[in-house]
């Protein structure tokens, strides 16, 4: 047996290589194009676990075998006791990442499922700023901006599905090597008005990351 080892932004990859394997079942007649489409999910699914044991491999590898849609739910409900679930963080590590928020509006995090979290956030309202936190290389880093609500949909920059959609801006903590006491750079993307909405849908976390190393310096 082997413990915890699937992300969650893992888990919704291997999710949608299901899905799209259940809709070529549904939809495709040649066996031939059947059998590649199986191979290239097994494919995408193994790519994501380089360092994956025999075990592990096994779990995965199962998905060539699927066939009716109880195949499919009970290949999911199967890993997911293998599912990471978001590091442990308390109030207090969170209000050390946020110092100069006095009054931090905390969520009440006893209610999270930590499983389905690749990234942490809230909206406090009342100041219309979005708080994120993710563990970056082993540490809990902390983003905050302005969020504008845009009435739009579009792509989500961090889970790049089509969705409502407000315009998340951070001041950056780089600074030019001369740059003046008042110099400050505005980094803004659009994501997900929802911050489970994103969690449900992330399948790479590259342009998270980018985004936070851009702003964290």
């Amino acid at each position: 047996m082997c413990g915890p080892f699937i992300r969650n932004h893992q888990y919704n990859e291997i999710k949608k290589q299901a899905g799209n394997l259940q809709h070529a079942l549904r939809t495709i007649a040649d066996r031939k194009v059947l059998e590649s489409v199986r191979l290239g999910a097994a494919a995408k699914i193994e790519e994501l676990f380089p360092d994956a044991s025999s075990h592990q491999k096994q779990l995965l590898e199962h998905i060539v075998t699927l066939e009716t849609s109880e195949d499919f739910h009970k290949y999911l409900r199967t890993l997911e006791p293998y599912i990471l679930e978001f590091p442990p963080v308390t109030e207090k590590q969170i209000q050390k990442l946020f110092p100069k928020n006095k009054k931090l509006k905390i969520p009440n995090l006893s209610e999270l499922d930590r499983r389905y979290i690749t990234y942490l956030s809230w909206v406090d309202i009342s100041t219309n700023k979005l708080f994120m936190v993710y563990p970056l290389n082993g540490q809990f880093v902390g983003v905050e901006g302005r969020y504008t609500p845009t009435n739009k949909r579009s792509f989500c920059f961090i889970c790049h599905r089509y969705e409502d959609l407000a315009l998340f801006s951070a001041i950056s903590k780089k600074r030019p090597a001369k740059a003046s006491a008042d110099y400050y750079k505005s980094v803004g993307n659009y994501l997900c008005m929802h911050g489970h909405e994103c969690n449900k849908n992330i399948t790479d976390i590259s342009s998270l990351e980018s985004f936070i190393n851009t702003v964290i310096g």
